[in-house]
């Protein structure tokens, strides 16, 4: 007898979240990166803003090993969640400092209504539902992220070595940055695997609204957009 082979719960993610992706990938930010014609002010802004965002993103690493099941996922998160802390955000502050942002001006900034929001919906979802939940909210960035800097480099291939956001590019185009986006996507799979449906349908929701916040996150850095008082 054949074996009918099961679609993956990531590939349906994926399926269906692509209108929402294709919005983000053809924003003016992310466009404007590839190019390198990105007004300076308006990535200046984005680098301070994302590195609230990243105080916040790493705690739900932190959440993440306290819901994990067994010990290779708790290993796992504990690693990234050191790998985010003690390596990323200091090639992010490395990476600013080249335009002229220091450390102090990146910590002392106030995440917007925006910033907040996304991720105070996700630190709520981490906190009070399941480690799919968490997982399905935490897989949207690493894995646009990565999409968009694989879209990048296709799109501008060589031009992008004279580009003044290269290493912006390089970053989430590179392998190290793509093993990470995988290690999620296969463990939303493990965790997915076997719920019913009106499960599923919650977990992509998270999904959904956490990639629409992603598009939020671009529009807002593009714009400057501060508390209104």
């Amino acid at each position: 007898m054949e074996m009918i082979k099961t679609k993956k719960f990531t590939e349906r993610l994926y399926q269906n979240v692509q209108p929402i992706w294709e919005k983000n990938h053809e924003h003016p930010f992310v466009q404007e990166i590839g190019k390198g014609t990105l007004d300076e002010q308006k990535f200046i802004y984005y680098m301070k803003q994302d590195y609230a965002y990243l105080i916040d993103y790493s705690k739900l690493f932190a959440v993440g090993v306290m819901k994990a099941q067994d010990l290779q996922t708790m290993e796992k998160f504990s690693q990234i969640l050191h790998e985010t802390l003690h390596f990323e955000m200091e090639l992010h502050r490395k990476f600013a400092a080249e335009f002229g942002i220091t450390r102090a001006e990146l910590e002392a900034t106030e995440p917007t209504p925006v910033n907040l929001a996304y991720t105070r919906y996700m630190l709520n979802v981490a906190q009070n539902g399941t480690l799919a939940e968490l997982v399905a909210c935490l897989l949207p960035c690493a894995w646009d992220y990565w999409e968009i800097g694989k879209l990048l480099r296709k799109q501008y291939g060589d031009r992008i070595a004279h580009n003044r956001y290269a290493k912006w590019i390089e970053t989430y185009d590179s392998e190290t940055f793509g093993n990470g986006a995988k290690w999620l996507i296969q463990l939303m799979d493990e965790l997915a695997d076997g719920k019913p449906e009106r499960e599923l349908v919650v977990l992509e929701k998270h999904f959904q609204i956490t990639s629409k916040y992603e598009y939020l996150f671009w529009d807002m850095n593009y714009h400057q957009q501060e508390w209104p008082l």
